[in-house]
């Protein structure tokens, strides 16, 4: 599924579940990353490594190695 910072991901639910995997779902990401929810189109700021809209609920997440930049951020599903 992803080999360190070099590997890739078909959707975000693999991203999600690899954040969870390393235990970075609930870590505070380096800087926070302001976010537009694909689904509802609000913004918000993401702070840890998986973020949750805050309107509906849409489950974002990125891997540490990626979290310098909103584009690698990845939808995963609401409430995912």
């Amino acid at each position: 599924m992803h080999d360190g910072c070099s590997g890739s991901f078909e959707n975000g639910k693999q991203v999600a579940d690899k954040v969870r995997t390393m235990g970075f779902d609930i870590q505070m990401m380096p800087m926070p990353l302001n976010i537009k929810c694909e689904n509802c189109e609000k913004d918000f700021e993401m702070e840890t490594f998986e973020g949750k809209c805050p309107e509906c609920n849409m489950v974002y997440a990125v891997t540490p190695c990626h979290a310098f930049d909103s584009a690698n951020v990845k939808p995963a599903g609401i409430d995912y």
